[in-house]
């Protein structure tokens, strides 16, 4: 068994077995993984909010799903994975407020969840698997040996996805 090595909010890091990768306590927040299943490289953004362009102070780019994806995948690729390979899976984005709204700024996880799958489908690597949407948070943890991402919530049975 490797080390898990841990991602916080608006980061991105990268991963080769026997060590795992982890993000703690995604509300709104999607963790994103991508991953080349032959060479066993994957990588972890954190992401917090959509869109760069709606920001003026973006230089984190790990903190937005357009450019922390697009950075991501230059670290896996400079890795050794392979273009053609990677697949991706997402989990988070979950409403963290009890009651539904159309306002878009207590709509960040729905908005994540779409700016993130708007991003993996232009970058054509497809979504493997995913745990989005509903209302509590997760913790993920990604095994690159296997592929299999582990999703926790707090009250429910950890499950693979």
């Amino acid at each position: 068994m490797g080390n898990m090595i841990k991602i916080g909010m608006a980061e991105l890091n990268v991963c080769l077995p026997p060590d795992a990768i982890t993000t703690l306590g995604l509300g709104s927040c999607v963790g994103v993984v991508l991953y080349d299943p032959t060479q066993k490289i994957c990588g972890m953004v954190h992401v917090m909010l959509p869109d760069s362009t709606k920001i003026k102070n973006n230089e984190n780019r790990a903190k937005f799903a357009d450019t922390g994806i697009e950075d991501l995948l230059q670290r896996v690729l400079a890795l050794g994975a392979v273009r053609r390979n990677l697949v991706a899976k997402i989990a988070g984005g979950a409403q963290m407020f009890a009651f539904k709204s159309d306002n878009d700024m207590l709509r960040v996880g729905d908005r994540n969840v779409e700016a993130t799958k708007a991003k993996l489908q232009e970058l054509h690597i497809p979504i493997l698997a995913e745990d989005t949407g509903k209302n509590s948070g997760r913790t993920i943890e990604f095994y690159p040996e296997t592929g299999e991402l582990l999703v926790k919530s707090v009250g429910k049975t950890p499950y693979k996805i």
